[in-house]
């Protein structure tokens, strides 16, 4: 049986495109700037807003170039902490697109369900900055939430990491970064539909008419970020994570994609490989869901179902069995 979208996000997504109106020429591969101006002008538009009981402070901290990254703390007024966890999160946009502010609404909401703070991390995109210096930025956010947990109120044991799509990638690369300087403690990584794989960029004739994020925008977010390395041998994991040959001693996964999604294949052998290493995962499959469905079809059934599941995944981190204080 050939796949089919889930009516209600099928439904919402037509209603993005006026009556009778012809779906917009393809974008070039290679076109950044279209892109980006998109992300800009589409995601605002998509974006509940900032929910009311939470908080924010900005932050910085020095990259090993000098420049100030950005970091953004949320934390739900008067909450009564459920736990002692807190979450660094990465944006998503595909490395080449998107923004903490952008994202406020959507780190806003997980903040306001769950009462765990997080820290949102403003990366530099590619092309402007390639790999490793995304990554690094992060790794950067990362030590500075360390450094600073007791004041925040966090347990550096209970310090998970979560992105989405890009920023999904970003925090899988993050921990296999952490794990080659073997001086970060990452308790949990919240995988939303992660981009791992820079080889995947060939069009898959199942999932073309569904695609929300294509592979001709695979190969230009890829391209962006590791130029003529894409798809050489000379790729590794802290650039693409789907590169990993050997899970063991990165943190317990929780994983989830759309069937629809161009990345469902990457993200299901990505996280085959954590049960064969012997690491915790926890696997979602959408059926009817393209990429970022949730953003399209707020109010659909799947899109609640697949919160609950998010936030029982923020509300459940704990430290590793036998984790000790981190060096960073």
């Amino acid at each position: 049986m050939p796949f089919k979208i889930d009516p209600e996000v099928g439904a919402a997504i037509a209603a993005l495109s006026p009556p009778g109106s012809e779906p917009p020429p393809p974008t070039p591969v290679g076109d950044v700037a279209t892109r980006r101006a998109g992300v800009e002008t589409m995601f605002p538009a998509l974006m509940p807003p900032m929910p009311k009981d939470v908080t924010t402070k900005d932050y910085h901290v020095a990259a090993s170039d000098g420049h100030q990254i950005l970091l953004r703390f949320y934390t739900k007024n008067g909450a009564t902490a459920k736990s002692t966890a807190g979450v660094l999160y990465m944006h998503g946009g595909g490395f080449i697109a998107g923004s903490v502010p952008l994202y406020d609404p959507v780190v806003g909401n997980y903040v306001s369900k769950t009462g765990v703070p997080f820290l949102n991390v403003e990366y530099r995109l590619a092309p402007e900055n390639v790999y490793p210096v995304p990554v690094e930025d992060c790794y950067a956010g990362l030590v500075w939430l360390h450094e600073h947990a007791s004041e925040l109120g966090i347990d550096p044991a209970k310090i998970a990491i979560m992105g989405d799509s890009g920023g999904g990638g970003m925090a899988a690369a993050l921990t296999h970064l952490a794990k080659e300087r073997k001086g970060s403690s990452i308790a949990k990584q919240i995988l939303i539909y992660p981009m791992l794989d820079d080889r995947n960029v060939a069009q898959d004739d199942h999932l073309a008419a569904f695609a929300v994020w294509s592979s001709t925008d695979n190969e230009t977010g890829w391209g962006a970020m590791l130029g003529s390395r894409r798809g050489t041998s000379t790729v590794p994991p802290t650039a693409a994570p789907a590169r990993m040959t050997d899970a063991t001693g990165l943190p317990p996964m929780y994983i989830e994609t759309g069937e629809l999604d161009l990345f469902r294949a990457e993200n299901l052998v990505y996280a085959a490989q954590f049960g064969k290493a012997g690491v915790s995962v926890e696997v979602h499959v959408h059926p009817g869901c393209p990429h970022g469905y949730d953003l399209f079809a707020p109010n659909s059934k799947v899109t609640k179902r697949a919160f609950e599941d998010r936030f029982r995944a923020i509300l459940s981190i704990e430290p590793l069995e036998g984790a000790s204080s981190p060096k960073l």
